[in-house]
């Protein structure tokens, strides 16, 4: 870096900072409040606090290893399920900082837009409502956005360094979640393109190839030592592509398409990400920019990563959380083409766009505050029901008593025998409507002995997430969602 360039990039890494810590507190705003209302936030916090206390079987929960050990040692300081969701959400604000300090310097961001696209991509739903719960999300998209960078580097330097530096992100990423795997394909497109022999080198392929064994061979002897099967790991990648049986919503997983699912996502959800990919297309689609063996600007670059991801991701099960990879690019998209096309409404345009965001925010996810699971197990508590029966969903979990017992049912003819056992009451939690696991006809048309709203059970988002597991397309699950909204309780407590 030229010594007259120094001062530009330290306004820009201040710029960036302060965008990170506006991202932190909508991260963090009524955060408590929420709860961990999704299913695999609920369990991954159970696999840390199983992992703390040593049980090994939960090594490759959700294929994840890394998630779980990171976290094991903050469970032997406490359980408390918001300590973890706080952790995690600094760690997403890091992830997304990442992604901010490459895009500044590559594409020479001075400090008005590198705060930009940090803010645009920071306030998209999607990123905000991964970074608030408890899942893998937030490790996943800082190892995307270091390969991202990891690998520009590689197609202007075509050094082996910088692919080995690549292939390390990657296999860190895939150490915490599966979805790297899909940038796998378009990394492949990009080493087509490059066209320099650079992976094929020998002394270079086996160096990517033993880099990303290494956490399998590894990982793999320590499940050994727990009495796990020495290809757990990438048995469960199988069982995902493969799955034995149907879901409890009846759909066994097959190639389904709905090319438009995810662009009518964007549409409805993320306008302003939808604007970065036609305003991207628009800015960089001349073949001026395509020439093949010369390494791509940094607007092609994103468009290409952003494109492949789409049209790949569009021939498998659909949720918006795939779209996890390309949010960031997709912002960054909107600020570098608008620099482009129309300068002087640059920053006009960025602070609508944000506008929007925030908006959306409001709209979906902090009106929907707070929960009302504690009000439940306060209820309990007063009329001493320690063993409970709870519908599909788990998001009671983290507020029970450590003396009270909680079962999860996924068909009413289950409760028959947990009567037998001793439960006293089953919650009907409105969850089985955004998993269409309809099973519970005869008790919806009881009574309850008390009932609560959960207006975070009918976010539309939370019906489209599930349409990985229910099979419904992005029309069904909404209207399944609309019908949900129609209710006013949905937590609906019964005695057994």
């Amino acid at each position: 870096m030229a010594i007259s360039e120094a001062p530009a990039r330290r306004s820009a890494t201040y710029a960036l900072l302060l965008a990170l810590g506006f991202i932190l507190l909508t991260r963090l705003w009524r955060l408590p409040a929420a709860g961990l209302l999704n299913y695999d936030a609920v369990t991954d916090w159970q696999t840390a606090l199983g992992l703390a206390h040593g049980n090994g079987q939960l090594l490759f929960h959700h294929a994840s290893p890394g998630f779980g050990l990171l976290f094991a040692p903050l469970a032997w300081i406490t359980s408390d399920y918001r300590v973890f969701q706080v952790a995690n959400a600094v760690v997403g604000v890091g992830s997304l900082g990442i992604f901010g300090h490459f895009v500044s310097r590559a594409g020479k961001l001075g400090p008005a837009a590198t705060a930009a696209v940090v803010l645009l991509a920071g306030t998209s739903l999607l990123l905000t409502s991964s970074g608030r719960d408890f899942t893998e999300n937030t490790f996943s998209l800082g190892a995307a956005s270091g390969l991202l960078a990891a690998y520009y580097q590689r197609l202007h330097t075509h050094q082996p360094a910088d692919l080995l530096r690549a292939a390390a992100w990657l296999t860190l990423g895939l150490c915490f979640s599966f979805k790297l795997l899909f940038t796998v394909p378009v990394l492949l497109v990009l080493e087509w393109w490059a066209a320099d022999g650079l992976l094929g080198q020998r002394g270079t392929w086996w160096r990517v190839l033993a880099i990303v064994a290494t956490p399998y061979v590894v990982l793999g002897a320590v499940g050994v030592l727990v009495g796990l099967p020495w290809f757990r790991w990438p048995a469960i990648y199988y069982r995902s592509i493969f799955p034995k049986q149907a879901t409890l919503a009846g759909y066994h997983s097959a190639p389904h398409l709905e090319p438009f699912f995810y662009i009518r996502y964007l549409l409805d959800f993320e306008p302003a990400a939808l604007l970065g990919l036609v305003m991207g297309a628009w800015a960089w689609g001349q073949p001026a920019y395509w020439r093949r063996r010369e390494p791509l600007a940094l607007g092609p670059y994103l468009l290409v990563w952003v494109v492949s991801l789409l049209l790949g991701l569009s021939l498998l099960d659909k949720a918006p959380r795939a779209l996890l990879f390309i949010m960031g690019p997709l912002a960054a998209l909107a600020v570098l083409s608008a620099r482009r096309l129309r300068p002087a409404w640059a920053a006009s345009a960025g602070l609508l766009l944000l506008v929007l965001n925030l908006s959306s925010l409001q709209g979906e996810l902090y009106s929907r505050l707070p929960t009302h699971y504690p009000e439940v197990i306060a209820w309990l508590r007063a009329h001493q029901g320690q063993r409970i029966a709870t519908t599909v969903g788990i998001g009671i979990l983290p507020f029970a008593n450590k003396d009270q017992v909680i079962t999860l049912v996924n068909s009413e003819h289950q409760l028959a025998a947990l009567r037998r056992q001793g439960y006293q009451y089953v919650l009907l939690d409105d969850y089985w409507r955004a998993t269409n696991v309809t099973l519970f006809d005869s008790l919806r048309r009881q009574r309850p002995v008390a009932a609560w709203p959960e207006p975070q059970l009918t976010s539309p988002a939370l019906f489209l997430e599930h349409a990985q597991f229910t099979g419904l397309s992005y029309d069904q699950s909404l209207a399944h969602q609309r019908l949900a909204a129609q209710d006013t309780l949905q937590l609906r407590l019964y005695p057994l």
